[in-house]
């Protein structure tokens, strides 16, 4: 046998210079993608060296490298934030209307798309689409007084109308479950019209022969959703799935700020809010920075143990 054949692949060894070459071809590029580069490095990775704060004693006048180390071995404000029954609290909240989040605004944009994808007039679609997705840019401080102004229990426009019927006022915003059901609600009309967009764009992206094959088959227009449409979006949903996964122990700190009373405080402190309120607002900032540090730590598990599992079964997930 050829010596050739039974050896492994050759390699190909560059000519003399080839580097400079390329270089010379292509350093546009490379100057181009130094600005974003820099942005990241200065603006992203060099600040990380901060979360050491939360392993020391926090003094204004000194660089982290300068402050004392905290008690118990560094570990002194994870201890008091864990021995801190507004931070369990916080935790149980903060998972709490994720996952709730998650049960009942994950499927709303997927569902959507579809009615939006098999409606025939293109103009009403625009513009239901439009109007679905234009929440999106309003401030969660607008969407606070908006709420207060429909359900307020007194003088809100809701209540007034159950009133009018007979039904009473529903306390939406001044007891527990029913803030829980109405910041919930309140999320999926926020984002619900932002999310379609993408799901839409994946729709667009699946072969319309799909269809035309299922028609030939006789499938109708529920048949096609199952078994052409929803497994073209597969991909994208486990995506968004797997983000949304690592996000729950995440939680944005204008929704629920501005969202909150102290009628319904047992509910509405979220990781975010008690960051703001017990760290930073009293100037503990190695206890926010430790809140923090041990929310990302968090996340970022979650994140890669859902990314482990789609990839186990089958998909192809975020790496």
């Amino acid at each position: 046998m050829n010596a050739a054949v039974r050896s492994p692949a050759l390699r190909v060894r560059p000519k003399p210079g080839a580097g400079m070459a390329y270089m010379r071809r292509y350093w546009t590029l490379y100057l181009l993608l130094a600005l974003p580069l820099a942005y990241f490095t200065i603006f992203k990775y060099l600040p990380i060296a901060n979360i050491l704060v939360a392993f020391k004693q926090y003094n204004i006048t000194k660089n982290v490298w300068q402050m004392q180390w905290a008690k118990n071995n560094g570990w002194e404000f994870f201890i008091k934030a864990f021995n801190n029954r507004d931070f369990r609290y916080a935790i149980r909240n903060t998972i709490m209307l994720n996952m709730l989040d998650l049960a009942a605004g994950f499927p709303a944009p997927i569902l959507l798309a579809l009615l939006l994808n098999e409606l025939p007039y293109r103009n009403f679609k625009r513009v239901t689409q439009t109007i679905a997705y234009m929440p999106h840019f309003l401030s969660w401080i607008i969407i606070s007084q908006l709420a207060l102004q429909l359900f307020a229990p007194t003088n809100g426009l809701v209540n007034m109308a159950l009133r009018g019927v007979g039904l009473g006022p529903i306390p939406f915003l001044n007891e527990s479950w029913h803030w829980v059901a109405t910041y919930v609600l309140l999320g999926i009309w926020q984002s619900v019209g932002w999310n379609t967009i993408i799901y839409l764009a994946a729709i667009t992206g699946i072969n319309p022969e799909l269809y035309e094959a299922a028609s030939v088959d006789g499938a109708g227009r529920f048949r096609k959703i199952f078994h052409v449409t929803l497994p073209g979006l597969k991909p994208t949903i486990v995506v968004l799935l797997i983000l949304s996964l690592g996000r729950i122990l995440g939680s944005d700190f204008d929704r629920p700020y501005a969202l909150t009373n102290k009628i319904v405080n047992d509910v509405s402190n979220v990781i975010s809010t008690f960051v703001y309120t017990s760290g930073i607002r009293s100037m503990n900032f190695s206890l926010a920075t430790a809140v923090g540090l041990f929310q990302s730590v968090v996340c970022v598990i979650f994140l890669v143990a859902a990314n482990t599992i789609a990839e186990r079964m089958g998909e192809r997930g975020l790496m």
